[in-house]
């Protein structure tokens, strides 16, 4: 098969529009619908179906474009690792992690990364789906859960757990919960049982409504939550390192909290030569061992 046609076929799948391919190959829309109809003919199959509003890909079409994808992916890789220089951190790397620990732990935190690798690129897919790493729809991947997907370098970072927390403002106002009962006097802030969350996080928010919550404000995300928090509206579940970067907040009734999440960091074993994944990896161990070190003081004192 004419690698040269797939290549061609795979723009204008990803583009949708013969004329939008041709301006990124750098190629007449005429000469873009030559290569089509040439590839369709060696296929003996119809690809595109064709109207007014552009081009839609037909069953045998997606067929083509998955295998297409998937090799435009490792060629990503492959140049990639080319690219990687033996002294120097430069190119893009795709972080995916969740929105929670994307904008409250890891985003405030980059400027230091920032600082080692200034030429560094970096693209934070925030998102609760698990991206799939082996078929590269994200270079490394930060997760609440052990990876399972086979071919991955995983490392677990730290462990987390979901608790309460209230502004002090709020406690002056409402009182501070001295019991698990005295919570159906206070608004609960969390995130809904039905939106996407670790199961801990899930079961603690379960547990707290049997408490006969008299008022509640559900987010679909723990940052969401936190300016709920934040701006006094009542008392927040929320995961426990967010007060590294807001002491201001007051942890309520202690003694109540999530299972513990782990934290894992994880990227394919391809990449485990990658200067820009290594780079990453080290900035991120570093934060880790610096917050372990911070909450061992605390302890102590």
């Amino acid at each position: 098969m004419d690698w040269d046609k797939l290549r061609i076929f795979h723009a204008v799948a990803d583009a949708g529009s013969l004329t939008h391919a041709g301006e990124v190959l750098h190629l007449s829309q005429s000469a873009v619908s030559r290569q089509i109809r040439a590839l369709e003919e060696s296929l003996d199959t119809t690809l595109f179906h064709r109207h007014a509003r552009g081009l839609i890909l037909t069953e045998q079409g997606e067929f083509l474009f998955e295998a297409t994808r998937a090799m435009s992916k490792r060629l990503e890789t492959a140049a990639a690792r080319i690219r990687d220089s033996e002294d120097e951190v430069f190119g893009e790397l795709r972080v995916t992690t969740t929105f929670g620990f994307g904008t409250l732990w890891l985003a405030p935190r980059m400027s230091a990364l920032y600082s080692r690798y200034p030429d560094l690129k970096i693209d934070l897919i925030l998102e609760e789906r698990v991206l799939d790493l082996p078929m590269r729809e994200a270079d490394v991947a930060i997760r609440m859960k052990e990876p399972s997907q086979a071919d991955l370098i995983r490392r677990r970072l730290m462990a987390v757990s979901m608790r309460l927390y209230a502004s002090q403002a709020y406690l002056d106002q409402h009182g501070t919960p001295e019991s698990f009962e005295d919570l159906s006097g206070h608004r609960l802030i969390c995130i809904s049982t039905k939106s996407a969350q670790v199961s801990a996080g899930a079961a603690l928010v379960r547990h707290l409504f049997t408490a006969d919550i008299r008022s509640h404000l559900t987010v679909n995300n723990y940052f969401g939550v936190l300016q709920g928090v934040l701006n006094d509206l009542g008392i927040g579940v929320l995961p426990d390192y967010v007060t590294e970067d807001f002491p201001g907040l007051v942890h309520v009734l202690p003694e109540m909290g999530s299972a513990e999440v782990p934290v894992y960091l994880a990227y394919p074993e391809e990449l485990r030569h990658s200067k820009r994944v290594e780079a990453f990896r080290d900035f991120v161990l570093d934060e880790v061992i610096a917050r372990r070190q911070r909450l061992k003081a605390e302890s102590s004192d």
